[in-house]
C-alpha cells in the first residue's frame, strides 16, 4: 500500500491510499467499458470523511480519507459536533479526489454506497445526505451499508482468495464481535461485548496512564517497550456465553492499580502497564476466536476493525492460527481503520443480490448486525 498524506491548514490529515500497481486512467476507462460493477462509496460514521471507487468488490481504484484525529486529540476523544461540521466541509473534496484518482466521472459509476449505521448520528447523516443527493441527481442506485459489514469486507480487498464461510473477529472502538460469515451479507453473531468494547478499554486505559488519545496506537507503541508479565490483570470469562467479551473489569483493575500506585507514591511504569493490559485483552480476543473456529469447524479466520491493526493481536493470532492449522487473514493496518473502500467492497455483493435503497433511507446510529445482535449496558434490545 502506498499512502500519501497532506496536513491541511485546519489540521485535518488528507490521505490517498493506493495499491503500488494501480491501473492507469486509460486502463480504468477501458475496463469499465468491458463490464464490471463500479461503485462510488462514502463513509462518515465517526471522524473520518472518506470516499472510494471500488470495482467488483475487490479492486480499489481510489481510496481517499480525510482524518480529523488531530482536531479531537486535544479533547481526549471524538467530539460529535466537530466531526459532523468537518464532514460537511470535506465531503465534496473527498469525492472529487476519489473520482479523479480513479480516472472516472459520475457517469461511469454503477451505484452509490454509503454507511448508514451504526455510528454518530450527525456524522452519518452527512454521508447519507450526500449519497442520496448523488443518487437522485444521477439516477444511480443507492445502497446502504452496515459499518461493521464494511470492516469485515475489508478482508476481501487484499485477500483475493478469501471466500465465505469463515470466522471474523471484529474489534474497534465501539464494537467487539465474533461473527461467522456464512455468505456475503449473511452473518451469525456468536459473541459480542457485554460492556466496554476493546477499543474503548484501550482509550480509557491510555488516558489513565497519561498516554492520551487515540489510545490504541499509543498503547501498542508503549507495550513494545514494556514487560507484558509485569502485572497479572483479569481476563473475564462469561459462563453463560463463552464467546462474549467483557473488558470493563479489566479496565477497572488497571485503573485501581494506577490509583493505588499514586496514593502510595510509587512511580508508574507506563510501558509495563500498557504491555500487561494489552496482553490481557489480546489473549481473550485470540482465545475466543481460535476456540470458535475449532468448535464450529472453520479453518479460515479473519480480523477486522481499528483494533485489528494492533501488532500484539496480529502476532499472537498468526502464531495461534499456525499452531491450529487455521488460515489467517487480515487487512493492512490502514484498511483496518474507517475507510470507504471497505464500504464499496461490501456494497458490491449487495448490489449483485439486487439490494437497493430508496431516497427515504435514514441514518441508524444503533443499527444491529443481523437479527441476533444483542444490546447491553442500557441499550434497548433489537
Amino acid at each position: 500500500m502506498e499512502i500519501n498524506k497532506n496536513i491541511e491548514e485546519d489540521g485535518v490529515i488528507f490521505m490517498s491510499i493506493k495499491d503500488k500497481e494501480d491501473a492507469t486512467e486509460e486502463q480504468n476507462k477501458e475496463e469499465k467499458s468491458e463490464g464490471g460493477v463500479t461503485i462510488l462509496a462514502i463513509e462518515s460514521s465517526c471522524d473520518e470523511t472518506a470516499a472510494a471507487v471500488v470495482r467488483n468488490g475487490r479492486e480499489v481504484l481510489s481510496n481517499i480519507i480525510s482524518s480529523q484525529i488531530a482536531l479531537h486529540t486535544i479533547y481526549g476523544g471524538v467530539v460529535p459536533e466537530i466531526a459532523s461540521r468537518k464532514h460537511v466541509e470535506k465531503m465534496n473534496g473527498c469525492i472529487r479526489a476519489a473520482l479523479s484518482e480513479a480516472g472516472l466521472t459520475l457517469d461511469d459509476i454503477d451505484a452509490v454506497a454509503v454507511t448508514y449505521g451504526p455510528g454518530l448520528v450527525g456524522a452519518l447523516l452527512v454521508g447519507v445526505s450526500e449519497a442520496k443527493a448523488i443518487s437522485f441527481a444521477t439516477g444511480k442506485p443507492l445502497i446502504g451499508v452496515h459499518h461493521i459489514e464494511g470492516h469485515i469486507s475489508a478482508n476481501f480487498i487484499e485477500n483475493k482468495d478469501l471466500e465465505p464461510p469463515f470466522v471474523c473477529l471484529v474489534v474497534s472502538g465501539g464494537h467487539s464481535h465474533l461473527v461467522v460469515v456464512k455468505d456475503y451479507g449473511e452473518y451469525e453473531i456468536i459473541g459480542q461485548t457485554r460492556d466496554d468494547a476493546a477499543g474503548e478499554a484501550f482509550d480509557k486505559v491510555a488516558r489513565a496512564i497519561g498516554l492520551g488519545y487515540p489510545g490504541g496506537p499509543k498503547i501498542d507503541k508503549a507495550a513494545k517497550e514494556g514487560n507484558p508479565d509485569a502485572f497479572t490483570f483479569p481476563q473475564a470469562q462469561i459462563p453463560d456465553a463463552e464467546y462474549d467479551f467483557s473488558f470493563s473489569g479489566l479496565k477497572s483493575s488497571v485503573l485501581n492499580y494506577i490509583n493505588q500506585a499514586k496514593m502510595q507514591g510509587q512511580e508508574l511504569d507506563q510501558a509495563d502497564v500498557a504491555a500487561s493490559f494489552q496482553k490481557a485483552v489480546v489473549e481473550v480476543l485470540v482465545g475466543h476466536a481460535i476456540k470458535a473456529c475449532k468448535q464450529y469447524g472453520y479453518d479460515k479466520l479473519a480480523i477486522a476493525g481499528g483494533v485489528a491493526s494492533n501488532s500484539g493481536l496480529r502476532e499472537l493470532m498468526e502464531k495461534e492460527c499456525a499452531a491450529n492449522k487455521i488460515k489467517f487473514y487480515r487487512p493492512s493496518p490502514v484498511l483496518c481503520t474507517d475507510n470507504a473502500a471497505m464500504i464499496g467492497a461490501a456494497a458490491y455483493y449487495d448490489y449483485q443480490k439486487g439490494v437497493r435503497f430508496g431516497l427515504d433511507m435514514n441514518a441508524v446510529p444503533n443499527l444491529p448486525l443481523g437479527d441476533r445482535e444483542r444490546r447491553f449496558h442500557g441499550r434497548s434490545s433489537n
